[in-house]
């Protein structure tokens, strides 16, 4: 058990537990699972003018800091540091840190093609496990913005969508 499936227990959220080799990044993650890499969460820590916030993505996108600073309306967003990230979150691993909007208390933009996947896989707080839940979940005793913050290579959406942002405060998944 992790501080992460405390958190998930204490909700009444429904989970699994997969055990997998040491990864660093959400694409071992995901290799190391054999999982497609887009129903497996990427968690980008930046540093924004009120503290730290969070950007929850595929695996398989990159993160547009720029539609990620409009999203947040902090058009001096950048990404933060390993230091800034252990000091803030103490009580997880380097590069494991939980896509739980509602345990780590601090902004949330998530990508809305997280919300096409049924189930989404993440870490549990450790390189060694990760989480696995209906992506409906997720969100639980949370409030993010869904705004699209991510690309596969060039720094504009690829479906063309608009890049203002929605507030989904917690239980209108």
């Amino acid at each position: 058990m992790t501080i992460v499936t405390d958190h998930l227990e204490r909700l009444g959220v429904r989970f699994e537990v997969l055990p997998h080799e040491r990864s660093e990044t959400s694409l071992e993650e995901a290799r190391a699972l054999g999982l497609d890499p887009d129903e497996v969460l990427k968690v980008l820590v930046l540093d924004v003018e009120s503290g730290l916030a969070l950007a929850i993505l595929p695996a398989s996108r990159r993160l547009d800091l720029d539609l990620a600073r409009e999203a947040l309306g902090d058009r001096h967003a950048t990404l933060a540091s390993e230091k800034e990230i252990a000091d803030v979150f103490p009580e997880f691993e380097l590069g494991a840190l939980p896509a739980l909007p509602s345990m780590l208390h601090v902004p949330v933009v998530l990508d809305p093609r997280v919300l096409a996947h049924r189930k989404v896989t993440f870490p549990a707080g450790v390189q060694r496990e990760s989480v696995r839940l209906e992506t409906e979940r997720l969100l639980r005793g949370a409030t993010v913005t869904i705004a699209p913050i991510s690309t596969t290579g060039t720094p504009s959406t690829e479906d063309g969508t608009a890049t203002s942002a929605r507030t989904l405060a917690a239980g209108q998944a």
